[in-house]
């Protein structure tokens, strides 16, 4: 699933996102979801999540959908 429905992203969820800085190059970091950031339904690059480490970006792929 791709990250761009919030009724998808939950806390604790395995996610693949892309931080601010690796916009231009793509590159996906591995977390675990703590806090949803994106206050609307949809959003068309991904919802942004902080994952437990603190980093901040936007889903772009749920590893895992408990």
């Amino acid at each position: 699933m791709d990250g761009k429905k919030r009724s998808d992203v939950k806390p604790g969820l395995e996610v693949n996102v892309i931080l601010k800085k690796d916009q231009r190059t793509g590159k996906k970091t591995k977390g675990v979801v703590k806090d949803l950031l994106t206050n609307s339904a949809t959003h068309p690059h991904g919802i942004k999540v902080r994952l437990e480490d603190g980093q901040v970006g936007r889903v772009c792929e749920i590893l895992n959908s408990k």
